[in-house]
C-alpha cells in the first residue's frame, strides 16, 4: 500500500491513449503473467522513459541491497541536480511525501501511521473484511451470471475496506477513480490535468483533516493527526499527502493484484480452482506466490523502484558512481532462478523460498502489504468457495487493460457461472 510499490493508480483508465485516434486500434497486450522477464544478472546501464541513464538491477540478493543500502536513497531523486525520472507530473513525485525522505525524517513520519497496519493491527480486520466480501459475493450471484467481475468484486473490495478504515464510508467512488487514475498516470492524460486533479484530490484531503481536528472519531485520519500533533517537524502539507496517498495506495494493489491473479487463476491455472476453495491455508499460499509472480505493470513504463546512490557504492560487482540512478527490477528478482526454482504451475501451494520484493524492502517496505495480503487471499478463497464453475467468457487476448497508468489491471472481466 505504499505508493511506489503498488504503483498507485487505480481507476477506470478510459482516457485515451496519447497518440491514438478514434481509428487507431491498440495493440493486444499480454496478460501480466506472460510478460517476458529480464534474465538476471548484474547490473547493467539502461533509460528511463524520459532518458536519463539509469543502472538496472536484477538479481534477488542485488535488489535486496539496492532497497535496503542507506547509500541508495529517494531523497535524491528529488534533490536541485536530479536527473528527471518521469515523464509527467504524478503522485510520486511530491519530495515531502513519505515515500521521498529518508532516515530519521522518514523514521519520525512513518511513525504517524504504521502502528495502524502492523500483522496484529490488521488481524483485528479479518473479521469486517470478510463479511464485506461475502457481501459482495451475494451481490454477485444474486445479479446473476454473466457479471463483470472487476465492476462488481475486484475494484469495490479494496476500496469497501481503505474508506472504512479512514473513516470515509461517504467517500464517491467515481471522485476517487478520477483522482486515481490522475495520481499516478504516465501517458493517459496531459500535465495540465494531472497538475487539475491532484489539486483538487489535496483540497478533499485538507477537507477531511479539518473535519477530523473538529470531530475525531476510531479511524485511521483521527490516528494519524493525534500521532502527527506527538511529533514535531511534521508539516500540514505532508499530512495532506499522507492522507490522500493513503486513499489510493490502499485500494490499488489488492485492486490490480485480485484482477490480475483472476486472469491467471482463470486461465492457465484453472486447475487450481477447487484447492484454492478448500481451505484459507492455501489461498494464503497462492496468494504469496502471486503476488512474487505476477507484476503490477510493465516494466517499459517504469523498469523498478528507483533510488540515487549519494555516494559510490558497489553492487554485484559493478561500481555504480555517486549520483548515478538505479532501478530495482523486482519482476526479475522475484523470478530469479538461483533462488526461485519453480513458477506458478507447480509452486502454486508451496511456501515462497525466498521474500518476495513486490512490496520492496528496507525503510521503504510498503506500509499496507498485510492489509493487501489478507484482503486477496480472503477475496480468491471464498469466491472459488462460492462459485467452483467460475469461468472467463472471452480468451485472454480479448481482454481490454487499463492503460497509460503505472499499474496494468483487466479494464472489464466477463465471467460466468
Amino acid at each position: 500500500m505504499s505508493a511506489e510499490n503498488s504503483a498507485t493508480g487505480a481507476g477506470t483508465g478510459t482516457a485515451p491513449h496519447p497518440g491514438a485516434d478514434a481509428g487507431t486500434a491498440l495493440p493486444v497486450l499480454p496478460p501480466l503473467h506472460c510478460l517476458r522477464l529480464l534474465e538476471p544478472g548484474p547490473p547493467r546501464p539502461a533509460a528511463l522513459p524520459t532518458g536519463t541513464p539509469v543502472w538496472l538491477v536484477s538479481r534477488h540478493a542485488d535488489v535486496r541491497q539496492v532497497l535496503t543500502d542507506p547509500r541508495l536513497g529517494r531523497a535524491p531523486l528529488h534533490a536541485p541536480d536530479a536527473p528527471a525520472v518521469t515523464l509527467s507530473p504524478n503522485l510520486l513525485d511530491d519530495p515531502s511525501a513519505l515515500l521521498n525522505i529518508d532516515g530519521v525524517e522518514h523514521q519520525r513520519l512513518r511513525r504517524t501511521v504504521q502502528r495502524a497496519f502492523t500483522p496484529r493491527a490488521i488481524a483485528r480486520w479479518r473479521p469486517w473484511v470478510a463479511s464485506v466480501v461475502e457481501g459482495l459475493l451475494d451481490e454477485l450471484i444474486d445479479r446473476g451470471s454473466p457479471a463483470d467481475i472487476v465492476a462488481a468484486y475486484t475494484r469495490p473490495l479494496p476500496v469497501a475496506v481503505i474508506s472504512r478504515l479512514m473513516g470515509l464510508d461517504q467517500l464517491d467512488t467515481k471522485r476517487l477513480e478520477h483522482w486515481s487514475d490522475h495520481a499516478l498516470a504516465t501517458t493517459a492524460y496531459t500535465p495540465q490535468a494531472i497538475r487539475t486533479a491532484m489539486n483538487d484530490f489535496a483540497h478533499f484531503g485538507a477537507e477531511v483533516i479539518a473535519e477530523r481536528r473538529a470531530e475525531p472519531g476510531d479511524d485511521l485520519v483521527s490516528s494519524l493527526l493525534t500521532a502527527a500533533d506527538d511529533t514535531p517537524g511534521i508539516t500540514e502539507e505532508q499530512i495532506v499527502t499522507l492522507v490522500i496517498g493513503l486513499v489510493v495506495a490502499g485500494h490499488e494493489t489488492t485492486m490490480t493484484s485480485l484482477g490480475n491473479a483472476l486472469v491467471y487463476l482463470l486461465g492457465e491455472g484453472r486447475d487450481a480452482w477447487q484447492q484454492l476453495a478448500s481451505d484459507e491455508q492455501s489461498a494464503a499460499a497462492a496468494t504469496e506466490q502471486l503476488l512474487r509472480v505476477v507484476p503490477l505493470g510493465d516494466s517499459d513504463v517504469l523498469p523498478g523502484l528507483l533510488r540515487r546512490a549519494v555516494e559510490d557504492v558497489e553492487i554485484g560487482g559493478v561500481r555504480i558512481p555517486a549520483g548515478s540512478v538505479v532501478a530495482a527490477d523486482v519482476a526479475s528478482a522475484n523470478s530469479d532462478p538461483e533462488v526461485f526454482t519453480g513458477d506458478l504451475l507447480t509452486e502454486l501451494f508451496s511456501p515462497l523460498a525466498a521474500p518476495s520484493y513486490t512490496f520492496g524492502a528496507g525503510p521503504h517496505h510498503c506500509l499496507g502489504a498485510w492489509l493487501a495480503r489478507m484482503e486477496m487471499e480472503l477475496a480468491l478463497h471464498r469466491l472459488a468457495r462460492r462459485l467452483p464453475a467460475l469461468r472467463l467468457t472471452a480468451p485472454q487476448e480479448a481482454i481490454e487493460w487499463r492503460r497509460g497508468l503505472l499499474t496494468r489491471s483487466p479494464q472489464r472481466l466477463q465471467v460466468a457461472w
